[in-house]
């Protein structure tokens, strides 16, 4: 399987050959290639790269294949080991770096890895920097560093408590509200990051928690993408132990969802639904989500009062939109929280904390909270992708089957009908086309995707000049 490459960084699967899987010698080139953008970027000054992983039983590999590198050109390294994606991000701001890089694949399988790429803001880096990246890969040719000019390391064990300290600090975090509550959660962290990074901030807010899938061995007990279908486990747990809610996150700490006391998903989309409301409240602004995200956020900014703008999907770009018009919360609906107040990245911490304070200030059960908001229903499908089938083409034809209703071509291809919408576009993450649909009843959603695919079906059938 071809590596995947986009402003969400390099992926692909640990193994095989070298530009297929993920390989050493692919770990090596890109890490080469984006330290020799970030010199060429920083002429005359001493470059310093945070480096951070997730517990995948590959991460002891890469990073230390990207320390290597990167020492060997000339570049001081922040090592912070076992970390989460938002530590790295703040980390490096905090160090003063100019760059950062986390081994994760984030919500992929065990078997997948990736290098995501940071900017000196801690943010990730731009569609255009990330093109120069993949260039000088391809070139190669850097110039490595003689031996008395050799990068450095140091260790730096404090970042995960100096992320936590400044989550509490946010003003909109009610420590004092969510600790009078006494919230009791079970915490699924899928034996990753999050088993080391999310039980020491429920600890500083009084929340007692169960903790499922907690020990860093990445080793995952199911499926990391937090899905309904693949946190059963925790749902149980909920019900079983009288818990007040699940907490459920990624690999790298940086997606949210909720589990509600009865064992019914909270739903990932109303996780961002939830934050934005309580945010809202308090803050005037703007909310920003991607495309693929419920309508239920415009709603809820609505009844602020305040605008809901959309941005392609990636973080990214939700950053470059919130950024644009002064937003006081973004995010996306796979759980995903960005508020400014911390930093711009998506942040499960921040969401947890400023989450709990939410339902601290209502006083009401997770249930009661998601029955008070809008009520849409969103159904997903991803469609594995052939080598060399032309997607810009393929959707140009759905675009013609569906010619008469409303469409957005800004990431993919969006059709929005009166009560409903269906997106489609091609994964930064995966060979995939994904497919979301949303209405006013999970069968409106399922019968939209299926009706979407059944089109996508007829259209690659055809042997026309429009399909390859």
């Amino acid at each position: 399987m071809a590596l995947i490459r986009s402003i969400s960084g390099i992926r692909g699967t640990i193994g095989g050959r070298a530009g297929e899987g993920l390989t050493p010698l692919d770990i090596l080139k890109f890490s080469m290639a984006y330290g020799d953008w970030l010199r060429g970027k920083n002429p005359g000054k001493r470059v310093k790269v945070v480096v951070g992983r997730d517990a995948r039983t590959s991460g002891d590999m890469l990073n230390r294949l990207i320390t290597g590198t990167l020492i060997g050109l000339g570049i001081d390294v922040v090592d912070l080991g076992l970390s989460t994606t938002p530590t790295v991000a703040l980390s490096v701001t905090f160090h003063q770096a100019l760059g950062g890089i986390i081994a994760t694949a984030s919500h992929n399988p065990e078997r997948w890895n990736a290098l995501k790429l940071l900017d000196e803001w801690g943010e990730f880096i731009c569609a255009a920097d990330a093109a120069e990246v993949f260039a000088r890969a391809e070139s190669g040719g850097c110039r490595f560093a003689p031996a008395d000019e050799l990068g450095r390391v140091v260790r730096d064990d404090l970042a995960i408590e100096r992320h936590i300290d400044r989550v509490l600090a946010l003003p909109l975090v009610q420590v004092e509200s969510v600790k009078a509550a006494r919230f009791k959660v079970v915490l699924d962290a899928v034996n990753s990051t999050g088993g080391i990074a999310v039980p020491p901030l429920l600890e500083k807010l009084r929340v007692r928690a169960e903790l499922l899938y907690c020990d860093p061995n990445g080793r995952f007990p199911h499926n990391p993408e937090p899905l309904p279908a693949h946190l059963e486990d925790i749902s149980k747990k909920v019900v079983a132990t009288g818990a007040d809610m699940g907490i459920a996150v990624d690999p790298d700490v940086d997606r949210l969802v909720f589990i509600c006391e009865d064992g019914t998903p909270f739903g990932e989309e109303y996780t961002l639904v939830a934050v934005a409301d309580y945010v809202l409240a308090h803050q005037r602004g703007k909310a920003v989500s991607n495309l693929s995200s419920s309508r239920a956020l415009r709603d809820i900014a609505q009844k602020h009062g305040q605008a809901c703008l959309s941005a392609a999907v990636g973080e990214r770009y939700v950053v470059e939109e919130m950024k644009a018009h002064c937003a006081v919360i973004g995010g996306e609906g796979n759980g995903g929280i960005i508020y400014p107040e911390a930093h711009y990245g998506r942040d499960a911490l921040v969401g947890i904390a400023l989450f709990l304070s939410h339902l601290a200030e209502k006083g009401q059960s997770l249930s009661e909270l998601r029955a008070s908001y809008p009520a849409y229903h969103m159904a997903k499908r991803k469609i594995r992708l052939v080598p060399g089938l032309d997607v810009r083409r393929l959707l140009q034809a759905v675009e013609k089957a569906f010619e008469g209703e409303e469409m957005t071509t800004v990431d993919g291809l969006r059709i929005d009908f009166s009560e409903s919408w269906v997106h489609l576009r091609q994964s930064h993450t995966e060979p995939v086309l994904r497919i979301y649909a949303e209405a006013h009843s999970a069968k409106a959603a399922e019968k939209l995707t299926a009706e979407t695919i059944a089109v996508l079906s007829r259209i690659a059938e055809r042997r026309s000049d429009d399909i390859p």
